[in-house]
């Protein structure tokens, strides 16, 4: 049976966005005392242009690194656990989060997701830090990355993709049924990723989202949008974007990205079971 997610008032949804704020710069602070690159994107980057601060209905912040920092990011930020406050969450034989990316969770609150509800992870607020991969070119390389992105996301994730064509959620059924425990499963995302980033930037013309879901995977961005960065105001704050920014939110949104959408389309984007933002994670 689907769980009925709850609703949140105004003031709930300001409280989580400042959160999230919070998040945000608590990562930039990091990323810029380590000399690492990252690009606010996706909504806060539609809010930053729109509004100068969150999109009213948004309910959580994402940014984009580029493999090597990204995975840069996650070794510096373990080894040093700079905070007890700010965790990252990454999969690991002790840590399943259903996630095919690395999230940071600020502990002193407590948000359940849905899709989360059963695991044994610090239930906080998260923020999402997604890897940019190169696009290989040629239609046969194009095809085998994304085959085996499909294959990463699904025993990685190991959650049956509903919302994405009853074919693949069949198929996905399939082999998380023929393939069942932790061991043989990580094997395979772990084969699959290996597989899926082995291509190097200087020999593509662009960068796709190889670790979303099985639509904007498919999204291509030619690489000299990120070449560089340039800043940008969000919340009374500084923060990085790509210098193409304007290219890569029409090639992501569609050019009419500044127009909002129907009232009946802003809603929050996540299913939440639970909330209390005054509450730490571990305190419940």
């Amino acid at each position: 049976m689907e769980k009925k997610a709850i609703s949140l008032s105004d003031e709930t949804l300001r409280a989580l966005q400042l959160k999230e704020l919070d998040l945000l710069k608590y990562f930039r602070d990091f990323c810029d005392s380590h000399n690492l690159t990252y690009y606010v994107c996706g909504g806060c980057l539609i809010g930053s242009l729109r509004y100068g601060k969150f999109i009213p209905w948004d309910d959580d912040a994402d940014v984009f690194m580029p493999r090597a920092q990204y995975e840069r990011f996650i070794k510096e930020y373990l080894a040093e656990n700079p905070s007890e406050r700010f965790v990252l969450l990454n999969e690991t034989d002790e840590t399943f989060t259903r996630n095919c990316f690395a999230t940071l969770v600020d502990t002193s609150a407590t948000l359940i997701k849905n899709y989360q509800s059963d695991l044994n992870i610090p239930h906080g607020v998260a923020f999402d830090i997604f890897p940019l991969d190169p696009r290989p070119s040629g239609k046969l390389k194009k095809y085998c990355q994304l085959f085996w992105c499909v294959i990463y996301s699904l025993f990685r994730a190991q959650t049956i993709p509903e919302k994405h064509g009853g074919l693949l959620s069949f198929g996905s059924k399939v082999l998380l049924g023929i393939f069942r425990s932790y061991k043989r499963r990580k094997k395979i995302w772990k084969f699959a990723e290996r597989h899926m980033t082995k291509y190097k930037l200087e020999d593509c013309d662009c960068i796709c989202e190889l670790c979303a879901g099985p639509r904007i995977m498919k999204n291509e961005y030619p690489k000299e949008l990120f070449e560089s960065t340039v800043e940008i105001e969000f919340e009374g704050e500084k923060f990085k974007a790509m210098s193409g920014y304007e290219r890569y939110l029409e090639i992501a949104f569609g050019e009419d990205y500044m127009t909002p959408p129907p009232v009946e389309q802003q809603v929050i984007s996540h299913d939440l079971a639970y909330i209390d933002l005054d509450t730490p994670c571990n305190k419940i």
